[in-house]
């Protein structure tokens, strides 16, 4: 299954203060990760700071794919997510190359007793939207079957995004970079 390109329209201001069209076209950074084959980052847009810049500066989105939103800023991407099935059979090692090839290496929290094998954690906010698609939302303890139109706020915990449906998923992330409240970051300390 193929899902539709991504076409994005950014605004922007001439030299007068008129908005206008800055761009409007395909996605100039759609990549297949070499790790798990069918997994695509479909990268639209990020900031670097908060308040964020509004300006009419360059793509920020052509350099180095990385998993974790900008320290004070955002990202929004697509991710086509394959069956679980696909390339879950290599286990622990398969998610340490995923997450070297996404500049993330130590996102990765599995364990010997984790439900998931691509256990991560970010020090982020994320609203991650089922766009396509149906994926299982794993944490330490639970689970929750996500439909199109699910939404899920992830606010820093340890999960997995588990395609047990046989078929691809496609789900929109926005990635808030965050701070761990002190009793938060304390108890992850001691995990």
């Amino acid at each position: 299954m193929s899902f539709p390109v991504i076409h994005r329209v950014v605004t922007g201001h001439d030299a007068d203060g008129k908005s206008i069209v800055a761009i409007n076209g395909l996605l100039p950074t759609v990549v297949e990760l070499n790790a798990i084959p069918g997994m695509i980052f479909h990268e639209v847009w990020e900031t670097r700071g908060t308040p964020a810049q509004v300006d009419n500066g360059a793509d920020p989105t052509t350099g180095a794919l990385m998993h974790q939103p900008p320290k004070h800023g955002t990202r929004i991407r697509f991710v086509d997510m394959p069956p679980d099935a696909e390339y879950l059979a290599d286990g622990t090692l398969q998610m340490k190359e995923l997450f070297n090839e996404v500049n993330d290496p130590g996102g990765l929290t599995v364990k010997e007793d984790s439900p998931h094998a691509m256990m991560h954690r970010s020090e982020a906010v994320d609203y991650g939207l089922v766009i396509e698609g149906e994926m299982t939302l794993m944490l330490d303890d639970s689970e929750v079957l996500l439909k199109p139109y699910s939404v899920v706020i992830q606010r820093g915990t340890n999960h997995a995004w588990a395609n047990r449906s046989g078929k691809p998923c496609r789900m929109l992330f926005i990635q808030i970079d965050g701070q761990y409240e002190p009793p938060i970051a304390a108890a992850l300390a001691r995990r």
